[in-house]
């Protein structure tokens, strides 16, 4: 894997040394992040759409309904978007209140949509979205009718200008607050999986799979 060329829009300028440039880095937070936000500017006025996402190899997918407001006007007007994701990993507890700060992991990218309309990629791309959520749960549940696939749309954009940005570590205070009778130091953070809650309705006797064991 090689790295993302920096441009204007990519180059980070505050804290440069938390830069990262590289696919290693910035497809494996795409994998792990549940959602992103895509923001784009219609007619002076700025939005941002929270959303689920899958990354399938230098191509980032979301989907949704057909009668989507914002997915048929990226689609059609071919807004170029901005990307966003991130992943927070701790609370970072300095001794002072100004160096407070927290860990965490993001990625931005800049891209303009496509319209998924081949049916072999539109397949693959809701399989792995599912795939993702939930691994070993597309072969498990009923697949979509034809109907259901034509009530579906789904955008993808090519990730070619992308950068994120690593905080790791403990705070960084000032050396004379070093000497303050004040705890310091991270409080990780991570989403947790707990124990399935079943559907009131399902159907008895039907068992918690495997995969959510």
């Amino acid at each position: 894997m090689g790295d993302f060329p920096r441009t204007e829009k990519t180059e980070i300028t505050r804290l440069a040394k938390r830069g990262a440039y590289d696919q290693e880095t910035i497809f494996s937070l795409l994998d792990e992040a549940l959602y992103c936000n895509v923001a784009y500017v219609r007619e002076g006025q700025p939005f941002q759409i929270p959303t689920g996402f899958v990354r399938i190899d230098n191509k980032i997918y979301i989907h949704g309904s057909v009668g989507s407001f914002y997915m048929r006007e990226i689609r059609d007007k071919k807004h170029p978007v901005c990307i966003s994701a991130t992943l927070m990993d701790g609370l970072v507890l300095a001794r002072s209140a100004f160096h407070h700060s927290v860990n965490y992991r993001s990625v931005v990218i800049f891209a303009e949509p496509q319209l998924v309309d081949n049916t072999d990629e539109l397949y693959a791309a809701l399989e792995a979205f599912t795939e993702k959520i939930c691994p070993g749960r597309w072969a498990d549940v009923r697949k979509p009718t034809p109907n259901e696939w034509k009530e579906t749309m789904v955008l993808s954009f090519d990730i070619k200008e992308a950068s994120a940005k690593v905080r790791t570590g403990p705070p960084k205070d000032d050396e004379e607050d070093y000497a303050l009778d004040v705890w310091a130091g991270v409080v990780p953070l991570k989403i947790n999986h707990f124990p399935p809650q079943a559907d009131p309705d399902l159907k008895p006797g039907v068992s918690v799979p495997a995969y959510l064991k």
